[in-house]
Parts: structure tokens; sequence; C-alpha cells
């Protein structure tokens, strides 16, 4: 079998949204969810998520995004539930967790449990979130793809 030449994606470093201002978008997500802010400046802000991180970026222009979004994983899935609710920011309608921030950056809410992807254990540790494990169909597809749990 040839070599391919090309390169393997094999993860995200970061995603960058556009907001229309860093504080109030710091003060929104610093609502919704628990972050360590990485660092700060007049146009961006930087939020870690373990061993990645979201950009934000002030200046969104477009109109609010309708299919294209991005998906977080969470620990607790029904705590932002609450937390949205809490917070006056309605779920958009369908069969998972959606919903737009106040610059209609959209975003989907994935629990960890039931998704393939998987922090390594000592990312999990440095996160203060060793508890977290995966339900049996998304170690059912992690094993299909020779990336069994041990």
């Amino acid at each position: 079998m040839a070599e391919s030449t090309k390169a393997r994606v094999v993860g995200f470093n970061h995603v960058a949204l556009e907001v229309g201002d860093i504080e109030e978008a710091l003060a929104f997500y610093g609502r919704i969810f628990e972050f360590e802010l990485r660092g700060k400046s007049d146009g961006m802000a930087f939020i870690d998520l373990g061993d990645q991180f979201i950009a934000l970026q002030k200046g969104r222009s477009q109109a609010a995004d309708d299919g294209r979004h991005f998906g977080l994983v969470v620990d607790d899935k029904e705590a932002v539930r609450k937390a949205l609710s809490e917070a006056g920011v309605e779920a958009l309608p369908g069969r998972f967790l959606d919903f737009r921030d106040p610059w209609g950056n959209r975003i989907e809410i994935v629990g960890y449990d039931n998704i393939q992807f998987t922090k390594a254990p000592n990312v999990l540790r440095g996160m203060g979130l060793s508890r977290l494990t995966k339900n049996e169909n998304a170690r059912k597809e992690l094993a299909e793809k020779g990336m069994a749990i041990d």
C-alpha cells in the first residue's frame, strides 16, 4: 500500500468566534460556562478548554448562523440547559441542545459521556474532570475504530 503524502488532521487547536464586544462576550459566556481566561486584549480574548481554546474576536458583521455551528463538549449538559434558562437564552428547536449567542453564533452542546471525542487522562486530570466516563454507545464506537478505552 502506498504511503499518503497528505497530512492527517488530528484535532482542533481552537475555534474563533466573532463577537460584537469582548467584555460583553466574556460576561455572556461566563453566565453559561465555567472557564479559565487565557488572555485578553481590546480586540480578542482566549478561553481555555483544557488543551484547546476558543478565541473571541471583536468584529461580528454577518447575519446569525443557521445551519453553520460548532459543538462544545461539556461535562454536564443539563447544567448548561439550566444556565441558559437562567440567563434568558432560549434553546433552539430540534433534538439537540443548540443556542445562539447575542451575536448570532450557533453553538451545539454535547455531553462528554455520549460521544467518541476523548480527552487524554492527564488532560482530564488537569481539568479536574477525572470522574468523566463514556456511555456504552460511545465505548462501542471507539472500540470499532481500534480506540477502545481500557
